[in-house]
């Protein structure tokens, strides 16, 4: 793979912003994302490059002689990028289209509101979604279908040629309805083989999270009554029974707010995962996929 395959705008923004401020926790703020997002950015950066473009003095950092050299070519080159996306906008240029895979935990509210953002920035864009379980998705971001996915982290079988850049850590939870015996039980855990369950089925990315965390409190291989991450049909299940649902928060967040479902205390590190941004290491340079991200960031710090 040739090294402009491999270069992406994330590493031109995060080098520069870095050049200007002489910190990488600097530069994180003024981006808005997180500190090890801009350190593995500038990484990347360094290993395409074959060399140091930074000094370490102390806590800062500072440019070298190559640092400099590649300081004004990516400025110029940002600097033509950026007047390219504002004429588009200001004149209607040539149609756009953007293909973004969503996962069911970031599909309720994160991508809207990043969807609406979007679409001011960008209005002769045409932004496409497509949903579906996780390893369609990551099959379609590999082969060039969709330019990005959000949502959890991949696995690691998933995770082949693809970068991610985490947004926000986000709970798997365990729903049921209002009034339900569990939250009565004064062990929950123990009191889980009593109720019907609704697992995510093999392939959704919180699968593996749930078994371990089944395993962990002496249930593995527990059946699942129902198999689903669908929310229309796990939320319609859970109000109707006394079924217990194993699903990510952001699925359910807003029926955790109306108080139509409620959440079982279970406080486990190990239902806690990464959400956030994935892209192909092979996918070409794109301005509407880096404003996408920057809309997605946004709205998870906005």
């Amino acid at each position: 793979m040739n090294w402009p395959n491999r270069l992406h705008l994330r590493h031109i923004r995060s080098f520069l912003e870095i050049a200007r401020v002489d910190s990488i926790s600097k530069a994180a703020d003024a981006l808005n994302i997180t500190q090890p997002a801009v350190s593995k950015s500038l990484k990347e950066l360094e290993q395409i490059l074959g060399t140091d473009l930074f000094d370490r003095v102390g806590r800062g950092l500072r440019l070298n002689e190559a640092g400099r050299i590649f300081q004004a070519h990516a400025a110029a080159s940002m600097s033509e990028l950026m007047r390219g996306h504002d004429r588009l906008a200001r004149e209607g240029g040539a149609p756009s289209r953007l293909s973004v895979g969503v996962l069911p935990t970031a599909a309720g509210d994160l991508l809207p509101r990043a969807a609406l953002a979007f679409r001011d920035a960008v209005p002769n864009a045409t932004l496409h979604v497509l949903t579906g379980p996780n390893w369609l998705l990551f099959n379609h971001l590999r082969d060039g279908a969709v330019d990005l996915v959000v949502g959890r982290m991949p696995e690691q079988n998933a995770a082949t040629g693809v970068t991610f850049e985490q947004l926000y850590l986000e709970d798997v939870v365990l729903v049921c309805r209002p009034r339900h015996p569990l939250l009565r039980a004064p062990a929950p855990k123990s009191a889980l083989p009593a109720h019907p369950l609704i697992l995510p089925p093999r392939g959704a990315v919180i699968s593996a999270t749930v078994e371990r965390y089944l395993a962990s409190i002496g249930l593995p291989g527990l059946r699942a009554a129902i198999e689903t991450v669908a929310l229309p049909v796990g939320r319609k299940v859970v109000r109707m029974s006394d079924a217990l649902w194993f699903i990510s928060r952001g699925v359910v967040a807003d029926d955790l707010d109306d108080g139509k479902l409620v959440a079982v205390p279970l406080q486990s590190p190990l239902l806690s995962g990464p959400v956030g941004i994935s892209v192909s290491r092979a996918a070409p340079l794109s301005v509407p996929r880096d404003i996408f991200v920057d809309c997605l960031r946004n709205a998870v710090h906005g």
